[in-house]
């Protein structure tokens, strides 16, 4: 579902104030995680690495994508086909920089984590587009 985004910060089950933020944040992840931005294409410790495991959310821990639905898409951020389960990602309409777009955040903490296109291979024929900033993974244990 995508919905117009009304800057309500306290509809998010984690909140922290913008110096708190900052202390549990790298520079570059509050950048992308709190004031949208994103990493240059191609830069990204996600965009190339394909280990098996589950990536959470840098801000707050949330699980939101596993190993298997990550793929390779050549857009230069790290790309997965799906969520880890329904409802743990926030669609927002974005019509920013003159495009029209799918924001997605993370349902927890409404962080920024990039942007989702009806253009993937696989079944979903989504492709989750998310700035490895955003991320955090952790490796499955055998």
């Amino acid at each position: 579902m995508i919905m117009e985004n009304k800057n309500n910060e306290n509809k998010y089950i984690v909140i922290r104030s913008v110096e708190e933020w900052k202390k549990i944040l790298s520079p570059e992840q509050y950048r992308i995680l709190r004031k949208k931005g994103t990493e240059q294409p191609f830069t990204g410790e996600f965009d190339h690495f394909f280990g098996d495991g589950t990536y959470f959310c840098a801000g707050c821990g949330q699980q939101l994508f596993v190993s298997d639905s990550k793929f390779d898409s050549g857009c230069g951020w790290p790309a997965f086909d799906k969520e880890v389960e329904k409802g743990v990602i926030e669609y927002i309409f974005d019509k920013t920089f003159g495009m029209v777009r799918t924001e997605i955040l993370c349902n927890n903490c409404g962080g920024h984590l990039g942007h989702v296109f009806d253009d993937g291979p696989t079944e979903t024929g989504q492709r989750f587009c998310v700035n490895s900033a955003a991320l955090k993974f952790e490796e499955e244990t055998k």
